[in-house]
């Protein structure tokens, strides 16, 4: 017998549900990089580059990994890291609030201690080219972890058209942190393994 407290959803619930979650990663979208313009406009001047950047080594500067990807060097590094990072923030942002905060906490901190341990002593790290290899990261390896066939094809789409981002992780490229981006791609695929839905145990039969 069906229990009566279950109803199919209607077409045009679904279509609301997902036309509510599309506006909801826009605005989690518009406050990500609403935050990285407001800091980029308050840092007139680079005195909080210097001040909040991730300063490897110094166990002063550990906690600087959640304030340096907020952080650009100058207008073109912060012009160069928004479109990438609306792109890929929104992707991830489509399965709610929750799990966009969940994802971006595991790629800052794998980014950034990534970072903290290798870079050199002399180099302040900052900008938010960690967050979009995490994002990328997260959405190639999305559908792998969780076998649904959307997240597959959106993976194989984002890795045919930004796929040549992958060279941003080997090292060699002048002013261009290396250990941000390596670390931030491992950091968003161990977020997709940490995140991915628990398989539903099978449905009892009812009398």
């Amino acid at each position: 017998m069906a229990d009566p407290s279950i109803t199919a959803r209607s077409p045009r619930d679904g279509l609301a549900h997902h036309a509510s979650r599309a506006v909801g990663a826009l605005i989690i979208t518009v406050l990500l990089l609403g935050a990285c313009w407001a800091v980029e406009v308050a840092n007139y001047g680079g005195d909080l580059t210097r001040e909040y950047g991730i300063q490897p080594h110094n166990v002063h500067s550990l906690w600087h990994i959640f304030t340096a990807p907020f952080l650009h060097a100058n207008l073109d590094h912060i012009m160069a890291n928004s479109v990438p990072l609306a792109i890929f923030g929104f992707l991830t942002a489509l399965r709610g609030l929750g799990r966009f905060i969940a994802v971006s906490v595991i790629v800052m901190v794998v980014s950034g201690l990534g970072v903290w341990f290798l870079a050199a002593s002399n180099v302040v790290t900052v900008g938010a080219s960690g967050l979009i290899f995490g994002y990328f990261g997260y959405l190639l390896a999305r559908g792998f972890f969780e076998r649904r066939v959307l997240d597959i094809l959106l993976g194989v789409v984002i890795a045919l058209v930004y796929g040549t981002m992958i060279f941003g992780v080997l090292p060699g490229q002048p002013g261009i942190s290396w250990q941000a981006h390596l670390f931030g791609l491992i950091g968003g695929i161990l977020a997709a393994r940490l995140t991915r839905r628990r398989t539903a145990p099978p449905a009892l039969p009812s009398a």
